[in-house]
């Protein structure tokens, strides 16, 4: 999915100037395209709700850039009411789904797409289908 700055800033609930305010600082990364123009895509969206998420829990701008570029590992509170949390969903098949919660498994970018992978190949596996998308 492709995002304004408006419609990014409407689903996550953080003012169109902290975002900007954030790429400026290295914490998003730069959208495609420039001013008006600009797209944002589920990537900046997840990013920014893990921001959002560090930032309620007390920790400074500077800590949650160390997070994001993998310096430190993440601080995981209990899951509480009213917590915003980034998942990951993997359809495998018509009513079959994995949710994934990557901060609280310890899981990479890399990692979730190898875990997400194996599940596919061992479906395919189960149904005797060789033929797995990658």
């Amino acid at each position: 999915m492709k995002f304004s700055l408006k419609q990014l800033s409407d689903k996550t609930d953080v003012p169109e100037r902290s975002i900007r305010f954030y790429i400026q600082k290295g914490l998003l990364p730069r959208p495609q395209g420039e001013t008006r123009a600009a797209v944002y895509n589920e990537g900046h969206l997840a990013d920014l709700l893990r921001i959002r998420q560090w930032q309620e829990a007390g920790l400074s701008l500077d800590a949650i850039g160390s997070l994001l570029q993998g310096r430190s590992a993440a601080p995981i509170a209990p899951a509480r009411p009213g917590t915003v949390e980034v998942r990951s969903h993997l359809i495998v098949a018509d009513g079959l789904e994995l949710v994934v919660a990557p901060e609280r498994a310890g899981l990479t970018q890399a990692q979730l797409r190898q875990l997400f992978h194996a599940v596919r190949t061992a479906y395919a596996e189960v149904l005797g289908d060789d033929a797995v998308e990658p």
